[in-house]
């Protein structure tokens, strides 16, 4: 059945929040953290990465951990740190390697395009507007904006409605076993698993991706 519509996550499949939460992370450190060599240094980097949990954890609750066990040049309050984060965290923020060139691809074969992202609306709009992501997209289905998250099958049946697309005429994209392939298939969306930071789930019976990848360009040859 031909394709009529690409699905794409936002966090680490078009933006790299891996790059972007490390050069954020490197910047706190240099700034706002007592004087350390490299190696120790690189250590709270590390530390505040994996605590992190790739934003899937509440940010109140990073924040409190990091407010206490991190070696801070004056120790901040939850709203001073919240303050550095909405200051600071976005002018890091890079687009993923060939996901111009892969929208671009995807729109001159006629296809509609939606992004389906968990967030805050404004931090996750924000984003899409920093990257200059929002020209390329038919519908953005933000979970903020509809009080509706990955893995709710309702969310997915949004953006197909938005689309005006069946799910057999549909793949999604997604670095997130959970929320963008298995997810999308419980409502019979195919799934293109970005290889990233996340192990397949053997749980997940089901949901299967239908091909995997590891960078965004090798998308083209699986829609040709």
């Amino acid at each position: 059945m031909q394709l009529e519509a690409v699905l794409f996550d936002l966090d680490n499949t078009l933006m790299d929040r891996d790059h972007t939460f490390r050069r954020f992370a490197e910047q706190l450190a240099r700034e706002c953290l007592l004087p350390a060599l490299e190696e120790e240094r690189n250590k709270l980097i590390d530390y505040m990465i994996e605590r992190d949990a790739d934003g899937y954890r509440p940010k109140e609750g990073f924040f409190r951990e990091m407010i206490e066990n991190l070696p801070w040049k004056k120790r901040p309050d939850l709203e001073e740190l919240k303050a550095y984060y909405d200051r600071n965290y976005m002018t890091h923020a890079k687009a993923m390697d060939h996901a111009a060139k892969t929208l671009e691809a995807c729109r001159s074969r006629g296809l509609r395009l939606g992004i389906i992202t968990n967030g805050i609306s404004h931090l996750q709009h924000g984003k899409i507007d920093l990257l200059r992501l929002r020209p390329y997209f038919d519908t953005i289905v933000v979970s903020g904006d509809v009080d509706i998250r990955k893995p709710d099958p309702q969310i997915y049946r949004l953006a197909l409605e938005r689309l005006g697309v069946t799910p057999e005429k549909t793949v999604i994209v997604g670095d997130h076993p959970r929320n963008d392939i298995w997810g999308a298939a419980q409502v019979g969306i195919r799934g293109i698993w970005l290889q990233r930071k996340h192990a397949w789930d053997t749980e997940l019976a089901g949901g299967e991706p239908w091909r995997s990848i590891h960078e965004l360009d090798e998308i083209l040859p699986l829609l040709d």
